[in-house]
């Protein structure tokens, strides 16, 4: 059971997700601390989690064992410098779910050498039902990714990676990934409805026949391939719709599009990482 004090910078969704992962995975909520400068979201937290909250970044790392960066990239460095000194006196374990920023760069901005977590999750984190990528720097311990790994999975799996560069492999797969599901099933709903299907029949048809499918290929043993061989009968209606995919590219559709949100993650951190 951990009992480190957690420091929440950012009380946004991700934050509040992981807090109620938490809290409901009966970590205490004294141990707690959130900060933000949004006091009617702070008095959120505190009424629904009964956490400990802050306006103040500084006083509330001051105690802090686990230090979790959840604010928008964009100001991600100026918070780090506010807490620089800090940082540089109590070493504690740092965890980034800020997107796109490297965490050389973060060690950078916090004074370096610190141990560093981070972390690429999804929206789906938001219902406990996320995937999310971790990489942890050299100064890290074994312990300590341990912990960062209990905090994340509140939220749904997880999955170290070893190299930092894989996390834009991860971003471009499972970070963006909702996403593409989500165009997917507009696809499907609006060509149910060309189909002759209400709107609201065509929308109900599809969001099941998707969480069916994700639940079969989560919870049974068989590979997508499997699956799908096993529902495409010779000369039937789902033989003839693959068809269609395949004869219009999609799986070249579908790597290209990956690769797209691949290089532009690698942009963005070069970008973010410049300052």
């Amino acid at each position: 059971m951990m009992t480190q004090h957690i420091c929440f910078i950012g009380g946004g969704n991700m934050a509040a997700s992981l807090i109620s992962g938490l809290i409901s995975h009966k970590y205490a909520p004294n141990k707690i601390t959130v900060t933000d400068l949004d006091t009617v979201k702070l008095e959120q937290l505190k009424q629904q989690y009964c956490v400990n909250t802050q306006t103040d970044n500084l006083t509330a790392v001051a105690d802090a064992d686990i230090i979790v960066l959840a604010v928008k990239p964009q100001v991600l460095n100026n918070v780090c410098a506010t807490i620089k000194d800090i940082a540089q006196k109590n070493k504690p374990l740092f965890i980034s779910i800020a997107a796109g920023i490297r965490s050389t760069d973060i060690d950078r901005w916090l004074g370096g050498n610190q141990s560093l977590v981070r972390c690429m999750p999804n929206t789906p984190a938001l219902i406990q039902a996320g995937a999310t990528g971790l990489f942890a720097n050299a100064k890290t311990s074994r312990e300590q990714k341990a912990q960062a790994e209990h905090i994340l999975s509140a939220a749904g799996i997880t999955l170290w990676v070893d190299s930092e560069t894989q996390l834009d492999a991860v971003t471009a797969v499972s970070g963006s990934g909702p996403a593409y599901f989500f165009l997917f099933l507009e696809a499907m709903q609006h060509a149910g409805t060309q189909l002759g299907l209400d709107e609201n029949s065509a929308a109900m048809l599809a969001k099941q026949t998707a969480l069916g499918a994700a639940r079969m290929a989560i919870e049974g043993t068989d590979s997508p391939a499997t699956l799908r061989e096993k529902v495409t009968s010779k000369g039937g209606t789902t033989a003839a719709a693959i068809a269609s995919f395949e004869n219009n590219k999609f799986s070249q559709i579908i790597e290209q599009a990956l690769t797209a949100a691949h290089d532009r993650a690698i942009e963005l951190a070069d970008e973010l990482g410049k300052n």
